[in-house]
């Protein structure tokens, strides 16, 4: 196989925050063939080196967006299959859906598929691989990347079982393949009636939050018969019927580890015991009443990692003036905030998602309210790095500045989640890019007075 070889490039003379170390006060990176070549106070530049002059700059690891969407075309799967049958095993129905405009089903075609119980595999992608789906296009990608972010962990999520996601770097222009650091990093697993059953998608099995539930279990039921069964026939396939090909289970099987939906206490707390009965591993992502104590004490006793949305609830813009809202409604928005601090203290492993959030200024105010709530810059940083990196097996790989490491930089001037720092350059797999220009209030792109993009 013929490898590109990519040019070197340098930092010189920044501050550079390690986050698996002490910080540098003026030291040098050097970036050769996608890696991080050398990182210390002392580190000469080679002559070939593309160098960027860092004086008054700090140069942090890429952040990295533990749960999202980044990089899958129009937030949801390129084609979405109605199946009818075990595994997909019946007539199938695909609509093609674009960024612009997801496709959906229509009544009479959700009629036709509705499950009448767990042996339709309703609402199952689970064999569906982002890695697989990535779109190099997706204009999210930029946004992100000029917010600091060079890394994601991306899922399809629509359905019960979506499908497994993947680490990506947020390259632009690449082949698709490129992006892709490691799959599949987990299987997305949603428990809402808008995840595409119930009255959603024409009504039937699974109709309530309950149904939900029982369907997944059924699932791992099913995967765990299906996986004796084969390795059974693996061992003397002699006068033993062969095991039908179902790619629901196969999927099921394949992935080392399942997310699930938690964000109220009762929530977590069903979350937790669910894995343990289902013996998987499990990242649970929400957690907007992780600020209870209960709940930290919960997720500290099971060892269980967790993903908190940067999204903090808010009252909706279109909310009723006359409705009045709960208490425990009221203290989540004004709590939710300090959850990642609490959490830390309370050592419960933790990193941050963005839920939805794209723009730059959006992202650096939802990471800033948590700061103001309780949680240290230092943790703030390692919880879009290092713990996001350690949550999905790739810490030997990303989260961090050292030798051997992906080179995933974001150079800015000044502190990195202050008001008024701006993200000089980021650098991607060791590619340098320069931000896009802020999107203006009012909505819309907005002119880009200086073209983004990669500086080979």
């Amino acid at each position: 196989m013929c490898v590109r070889r990519r040019p070197g490039a340098a930092v010189r003379n920044a501050r550079i925050v390690t986050v698996s170390g002490p910080a540098i006060d003026k030291g040098t990176v050097v970036l050769r063939h996608g890696l991080i070549e050398a990182v210390g106070a002392n580190v000469a530049v080679p002559p070939d080196a593309m160098v960027v002059e860092g004086e008054g700059l700090i140069v942090y690891p890429g952040l990295i967006d533990g749960l999202s969407t980044w990089g899958m075309p129009g937030a949801a799967p390129a084609a979405a299959t109605a199946t009818a049958g075990r595994g997909g095993r019946g007539q199938t129905t695909t609509t093609t859906a674009t960024p612009a405009t997801p496709a959906a089903p229509t009544a009479q075609a959700a009629a036709s598929t509705r499950a009448r119980g767990p042996e339709d595999r309703p609402a199952t992608t689970s064999w569906l691989k982002a890695a697989d789906e990535i779109s190099p296009t997706d204009r999210r990608i930029e946004t992100a990347r000029s917010a600091g972010f060079t890394t994601a962990v991306t899922f399809p999520t629509t359905g019960i079982f979506a499908g497994q996601g993947a680490v990506i770097d947020l390259l632009s222009g690449q082949k698709p393949g490129e992006m892709v650091v490691a799959s599949p990093a987990g299987q997305y697993i949603s428990l809402s009636r808008g995840g595409g059953f119930g009255g959603g998608m024409g009504g039937g099995f699974p109709g309530s939050l309950m149904g939900a539930i029982a369907y997944v279990r059924q699932i791992y039921l099913d995967a765990e018969h299906y996986k004796l069964v084969k390795e059974a026939y693996a061992r003397d396939p002699r006068g033993m019927t062969r095991p039908e090909y179902d790619r629901a289970l196969e999927g099921v099987l394949e992935s080392k580890q399942i997310l699930l939906p938690a964000n109220r206490l009762v929530e977590i707390d069903r979350m937790l015991r669910f894995a343990a009965e289902l013996k998987q591993r499990a990242i649970l992502y929400g957690a907007r009443e992780g600020y209870r104590p209960e709940a930290a004490d919960l997720l500290k006793k099971a060892g269980a990692p967790v993903l908190v949305s940067l999204h903090w609830p808010e009252a909706s813009r279109d909310a009723n003036p006359e409705d009045v809202d709960s208490l425990r409604t009221l203290e989540t928005r004004d709590q939710a905030a300090s959850a990642p601090g609490l959490l830390k203290k309370a050592g419960v492993a933790f990193a941050l998602y963005s839920d939805g959030l794209d723009q730059p200024r959006d992202l650096q105010r939802a990471v800033k309210k948590a700061i103001d709530a309780g949680l240290s810059r230092a943790d703030a940083l390692r919880a879009l790095t290092l713990s996001p990196a350690e949550m999905y097996g790739v810490a030997d790989r990303l989260g961090s500045i050292e030798k051997g490491k992906i080179a995933n930089l974001v150079v800015t001037k000044g502190e990195l989640f202050d008001d008024q720092t701006r993200v000089q350059f980021i650098f991607v797999d060791g590619r340098k890019y320069t931000p896009a220009a802020e999107t203006p209030a009012t909505g819309g792109r907005g002119p880009v007075t200086e073209a983004p993009g990669v500086n080979q």
